[in-house]
């Protein structure tokens, strides 16, 4: 039994003991870890990679570029005018989730820390995420404030001031939901428990980032970073916004708003996130409620001649009964319920427990400091 479930966890994760930690400890004790895909083509390199040098202490943190196999100048450049950064080249592209969980194998500094390529940092950013997790030994993950670096007096729609998930399993956030981004006019500048942590910019303990699980990489893109810390928060332990860090996200670099792949990802990976995490005798239901609430989606993106959404979420749905079937029945066969029946299920904070479908369309309430 033992051998069947390291076999399946590492297909589930690529994680195993044998593999992580495989680079020598750098006696720092973070790792800014950056995801990078054409970085150089993009115009992310050259233009983001400045300030996280700029406003990094090196006597704290390394700089780690992982590479995502990229087929323009990344290496080059990296290594011609980024000398104090350090290079993984994955070889491959693996996608967000699985390029990360490869990343964080390599290094073996207590705190990872996950940063976009397209995100901006600010002076004294790290200092009060490192604080706040030194301070709160129950805490995983922390996450800044997270600004529009289009327009850096709104909040970014991939996380703003934490993130929450509803009862029907939409994630939406402090400061943006559903297509309301607000202005950041210092109304969340609190600390404040959250449901996940935007991976635009997160910063985890690496021990339980590895004892969850990592990123599911069956999950590709999108949605992730969700399905990590609820597992980390049902293995009891908490995730926060520190809003007094602040970083700049440009946002829809590989993927933008309206592109149906996104959508296909989002709308796929939302129903595995709650296959993975509600408990068997609630999950049906809730499944089968997101199902008919995706439906009605569906039906207004066909109404508006929205035909490639329409189609993007029949194929969501499609992918998801068979990945449940073909991968997730399989490992929950061995693991118990998502891995282990130790788990709880956490989903009962006032923030969960809205329908903010009705609270959103019907209610008319737009904000989040309008509901809570």
């Amino acid at each position: 039994m033992e051998e069947n479930k390291t076999a399946v966890a590492t297909e589930a994760t690529g994680i195993t003991e044998e593999t992580a930690g495989t680079a020598e400890a750098t006696g720092k004790t973070v790792s800014v870890i950056i995801l990078n895909w054409n970085g150089v083509q993009h115009g992310f390199i050259r233009k983001y990679l400045p300030t996280v040098v700029q406003y990094t202490d090196p006597n704290v943190a390394d700089i780690v570029v992982a590479d995502n196999g990229s087929e323009d100048s990344s290496l080059q450049v990296l290594a011609d005018e980024f000398p104090s950064v350090k290079v993984l080249p994955l070889g491959n592209n693996y996608g967000f989730a699985e390029g990360y969980n490869r990343a964080i194998k390599q290094v073996q500094t207590p705190l990872v820390l996950l940063l976009n390529d397209d995100v901006a940092v600010t002076p004294n950013w790290l200092t009060p995420l490192l604080d706040h997790l030194a301070e709160h030994k129950h805490t995983a993950a922390v996450q800044p404030k997270i600004l529009s670096d289009r327009d850096h007096t709104m909040f970014e729609y991939a996380g703003a001031c934490g993130g929450y998930v509803d009862k029907n399993g939409y994630p939406y956030c402090r400061g943006r939901i559903f297509n309301t981004v607000e202005k950041d006019e210092g109304q969340y500048d609190m600390k404040r428990p959250i449901m996940w942590a935007s991976g635009a910019c997160m910063l985890v303990r690496r021990e339980q980032y590895l004892k969850a699980g990592g990123l599911d990489k069956h999950f590709f893109a999108h949605m992730e970073e969700i399905d990590l810390c609820w597992r980390l928060r049902r293995m009891g332990w908490r995730i926060t916004c520190v809003p007094h860090s602040v970083v700049y996200h440009l946002g829809g670099g590989s993927l933008p708003q309206g592109d149906p792949l996104k959508a296909k990802l989002n709308f796929r990976n939302s129903l595995l996130t709650l296959w993975k995490n509600v408990p068997k005798k609630k999950r049906r239901w809730i499944i089968f409620r997101r199902k008919c609430l995706d439906f009605l989606a569906a039906m207004n993106f066909l109404i508006h001649g929205q035909f490639d959404q329409v189609k993007a979420i029949r194929e969501a749905h499609k992918e998801a009964k068979w990945m449940i079937e073909d991968i997730y029945e399989q490992e929950e066969a061995v693991f118990g319920h998502s891995h282990n029946g130790l788990f709880k299920h956490i989903h009962t904070t006032e923030e969960a427990r809205i329908n903010i479908v009705t609270t959103y369309y019907l209610k008319g309430l737009k904000k989040f400091s309008d509901i809570f």
